[in-house]
């Protein structure tokens, strides 16, 4: 199963796991790729929040295919939600097996993450007033 790239979209990450990441059934680990989702997402979240922010909720995590060894995997985030304090980012991502210059490449993951925004102190704060034609909570 193959699919594109996002063609408008920049991936907020790029990483070529290695084998140290894998599990006993020689694929990459799904914690290591539930780490790098959460950075991925914490991108766009820390943009929008113009500070720091932290990770309150996986809201849905889907591992559609494996990823293996030596695969190119790239990450697009975007936000889809922001609330007083909150920020909801998609995260989807994609590994180039093989990385033969092809713009083809299987979507391996997809996951919804929510932030929060946070002060000095750690506690919420609020996030800065938003963009035109964003979805407020």
């Amino acid at each position: 199963m193959t699919s594109r790239l996002p063609s408008d979209e920049m991936p907020v990450l790029r990483i070529i796991p290695m084998p140290a990441d894998t599990n006993a059934h020689g694929t990459i680990f799904g914690g290591w790729v539930m780490a790098q989702v959460d950075l991925a997402g914490s991108v766009p979240a820390y943009e929008r929040a113009q500070g720091p922010i932290v990770t309150v909720a996986v809201n849905s995590f889907l591992f559609k295919e494996p990823v293996f060894v030596g695969d190119l995997v790239s990450f697009y985030a975007r936000v889809v939600k922001v609330g007083r304090t909150s920020i909801t980012v998609d995260v989807e991502v994609f590994a180039q097996r093989g990385r033969d210059g092809r713009t083809d490449a299987v979507k391996v993951t997809e996951a919804q993450l929510t932030y929060v925004a946070i002060d000095a102190e750690r506690h919420p704060r609020p996030i800065p007033a938003g963009v035109p034609g964003e979805h407020k909570a």
